[in-house]
């Protein structure tokens, strides 16, 4: 006897609204999946069974499927597993635009048994940070849906936390991903999940010492608010904003001074928490200057509260750089006998080299050995991993979930298994070769193993030593120490040169290998690979081609010669111009205005700096009357020297007169 899925089959017994959710996407997946007929499916019996935490057991028998577990999480993983194992519906089948051919039915043998395995990591889920691109998308004209696409694809990879949004989207979204069956955690800048003291208090100075019981109102507001909620709590206490609350508070000098007032305030909160619900769950993030006080032995704190270290941003488990700052304090658990934890990104935001539009430029390889040595450490009580707008970053999400889950990965068995799953079987090779080149051809700004650049660095850097050339190019930029000891803002564009120079030429190989395995795809194949490597090739490619004639314009400038400067900004401008035109020529069917809000790293700005400069320029070479650029390349050599008038046109805008060189000197 066999048990039979098909378009009919019925779900029984599902309890908990986080339960029916998880039911309604999988009788979805069924409708996607399988034909209409008129002949019965079998039903899924949801039911309460003896098994560790959110585990499950799947057992086929007399035309039903059994899912047996003892908390509603392993009720839900069953059913996606049913979804993934049966249907062929994938974690990021989403994101991916995963095409599915319709049959009539799945079969399974009477008899079929499948138990799961504990998580290797206990709490573990994304923090939906700088979402920036999901945070005005809109599927199906809803704003909510790309939301509920993060949280199932979350908990399709197992995860069971989640930080839902920064700022007012954790708030707004925190009930949607709770009702998912998803424990709610917080920001790292938002203790308690609790509104920020300077919105709820715009008149006053954000001062635990002047306003101690205000901000004591804040967190009882925000427990009273979550107190229906599966939660951990997260304790702390930063700035009004993603900084050190002494930034704002001078009163504080010292390590021990800071580190007494932060671990006060924590001790506060952990006692708020406790009094409400003495199982409750703790965390505290070691992010930092956090960090480097707890280190010190400056900052105390209770023993049983989880303790978040985060790598630097960009993979490795170090203290993250701070402006011009960069100890590099090593951040991996220290004693296995407390509760430890990680914050992770494989997406980050620093507007200086990270990356945030385009995957993470370190290797998998990179990624395992580190995440390999925070289990061996004792860190695995929790992770978060940054995760922002899911789409860029699918890649080192699902590889991260398998280390989550089992402790474990084959890098290579992974990456043609994603590849097989996603773009199909036909030119898997070829698409597996290009994803495992991708960090090989990333730019090294630096001389340490992670310091390879994301596409800020050809956005942010670029736009810093633009900025500063127009504001005073006698100076060197401060905000560039951090990449460049050099002494003139000369001498920093010269190694930002280098460093563009060789990374445009290694994008160039990139983007042509990509190019060339792009012409041999079809259909859905083809649109995922021109969706996602093919796409980040491009953005790296102009961006560091923009950023290499940008060092050309300003070298030109320092010599004095405005006119060639002005030239080869209006040639970055358009290098910029096709790496967001890039992106906006990827928004087809429900992507239209994915990449509308690009706002962080914002290629579009980089651009508009330029133009802005181009102008600049065009004052210092031709102003106050601005005709003679327009005569030299308007009027042809006999008129030019005829001056019994300066011009007989209306004076050309900067774009216009860019034009008229750009098709005369590019003949």
């Amino acid at each position: 006897m066999e048990t039979i899925l098909n378009y009919n089959t019925q779900i029984a017994g599902a309890q908990t609204a986080a339960v029916r959710h998880a039911a309604d996407h999988l009788l979805r997946d069924m409708k996607k999946v399988f034909c209409e007929t008129t002949s019965p499916g079998c039903q899924i019996l949801l039911e309460e069974g003896k098994m560790e935490k959110e585990c499950f057991c799947i057992a086929a028998e007399g035309n039903c499927i059994r899912v047996q577990a003892s908390d509603e999480l392993g009720l839900i993983y069953g059913m996606y597993e049913i979804s993934r194992r049966f249907l062929g519906v994938h974690a990021f089948w989403f994101w991916n635009d995963q095409a599915f051919a319709r049959r009539e039915a799945v079969r399974i043998p009477d008899g079929y048994r499948l138990s799961s395995e504990p998580f290797r990591v206990k709490y573990r889920g994304w923090f939906v940070n700088d979402e920036v691109l999901i945070h005005t998308w809109k599927v199906n004209g809803e704003k909510d849906q790309p939301w509920e696409m993060v949280f199932e694809s979350l908990l399709r990879c197992g995860g069971n936390m989640v930080i839902p949004g920064t700022d007012q989207n954790a708030r707004k979204y925190a009930s949607l991903a709770s009702g998912m069956g998803l424990i709610i955690t917080h920001h790292h800048a938002e203790p308690l999940g609790a509104e920020m003291f300077a919105r709820e208090y715009p008149e006053l100075t954000a001062s635990y010492d002047l306003y101690p019981e205000k901000f004591h109102d804040l967190w009882r507001n925000a427990l009273k608010r979550q107190e229906n909620r599966k939660t951990i709590w997260n304790l702390g206490f930063r700035g009004q904003g993603d900084r050190p609350f002494w930034v704002e508070d001078a009163r504080y000098q010292s390590d021990e001074a800071r580190g007494k007032l932060m671990g006060d305030v924590i001790k506060k909160q952990y006692d708020m928490v406790k009094g409400m619900d003495a199982a409750a769950v703790c965390s505290t993030n070691l992010y930092g200057e956090t960090m480097e006080l707890y280190q010190k032995g400056c900052l105390q704190l209770p023993d049983d509260v989880i303790k978040i270290r985060a790598d630097n941003g960009y993979g490795k488990m170090v203290s993250r750089r701070q402006g011009n700052e960069n100890p590099r304090v090593c951040s991996l658990p220290e004693k296995k006998d407390e509760a430890n934890g990680i914050y992770y990104h494989v997406s980050f935001y620093d507007l200086q080299a990270a990356n945030h539009i385009t995957m993470l430029p370190n290797t998998p390889e990179f990624v395992k050995r580190e995440l390999s040595e925070v289990l061996e450490r004792g860190g695995d009580d929790f992770w978060i991993i940054n995760c922002s707008n899911v789409k860029p970053h699918v890649y080192y999400l699902d590889f991260i979930a398998q280390l989550w889950q089992r402790g474990d990965v084959d890098i290579e068995k992974h990456r043609k298994e994603y590849i097989e799953k996603y773009y199909g079987s036909d030119s898997s090779e070829q698409i597996a070769d290009c994803l495992k080149e991708y960090p090989r051809y990333a730019a090294a700004y630096g001389k340490e193993e992670d310091e390879h650049a994301g596409e800020q660095f050809t956005n942010h850097v670029a736009r810093i030593l633009v900025t500063q050339y127009m504001k005073n190019r006698k100076e060197r930029s401060e905000e560039l120490l951090w990449a460049t000891k050099g002494d003139t803002l000369e001498e920093q564009m010269q190694w930002y040169q280098g460093v563009c120079r060789r990374a445009a030429s290694s994008c160039k190989e990139y983007l042509r290998k990509c190019t060339l395995v792009d012409a041999h795809l079809t259909g859905r194949t083809r649109e995922l690979f021109r969706d996602t490597l093919l796409l980040q090739a491009r953005i790296h490619y102009h961006c560091y081609q923009g950023a290499s004639l940008l060092c050309e314009s300003l070298a030109e400038g320092f010599q004095g010669d405005y006119q060639t400067a002005f030239y080869r900004a209006g040639k970055a401008r358009k290098e910029y111009l096709t790496a967001d035109s890039a992106l906006r020529e990827r928004e087809h069917g429900k992507w239209y205005g994915f990449y509308e809000n690009e706002c962080l790293t914002d290629i579009k700005q980089t651009a508009w700096v330029l133009q802005g400069f181009m102008s600049y320029l065009r004052a210092l070479g031709d102003g106050p009357h601005y005709y003679q650029w327009q005569r030299e390349y308007l009027y042809s050599e006999k008129d030019r020297r005829v001056m019994l008038i300066m011009n007989m046109e209306n004076h050309l805008r900067d774009e216009e007169l860019f034009s008229l060189m750009e098709a005369r000197l590019d003949e």
